[in-house]
């Protein structure tokens, strides 16, 4: 087997995983929740509206300061939002996983021992700064 195939047989397996699965399951809820989505289109709006009135000459401060409150509101309104909290911690694990699996990747192509090396939430990514990671 050439290490294209096995990549994407990790890939396979990938898709197989819970947070996976978690993670793709709260993204579409997230995608099908008409009312968190109006909250994204009216934040989305909002912000190109603050955009608009900063870009004027003759720019209105309270106009702005009611557009951010009301700006506020609604990024509060869709951060509690029951599949925006689903999806942002399904997010978070998938992140986490990830991240440790392509570290573990990179750190083998750099010729570290595949069975010792893994990851530590602690790396800079700056290999300058580091005491190892494992």
């Amino acid at each position: 087997m050439d290490l294209i195939e096995m990549t994407r047989n990790l890939g396979r397996a990938i898709q197989k995983e819970d947070f996976y699965l978690n993670y793709t399951q709260a993204k579409n809820d997230a995608d099908a929740d008409e009312t968190l989505q109006n909250l994204i289109g009216e934040f989305n709006l909002k912000r190109i509206a603050i955009n608009h009135e900063a870009c004027k000459e003759d720019r209105d401060e309270d106009k702005l300061k009611t557009l951010n409150e009301e700006m506020r509101t609604l990024y509060s309104d869709i951060m509690s939002n029951e599949h925006m909290v689903a999806y942002n911690s399904a997010k978070e694990e998938y992140d986490r996983v990830m991240q440790r699996v392509l570290a573990i990747i990179n750190q083998c192509a750099q010729g570290e021992d595949p069975d010792t090396t893994d990851f530590s939430e602690d790396c800079t990514h700056d290999c300058s700064t580091c005491g190892g990671c494992h």
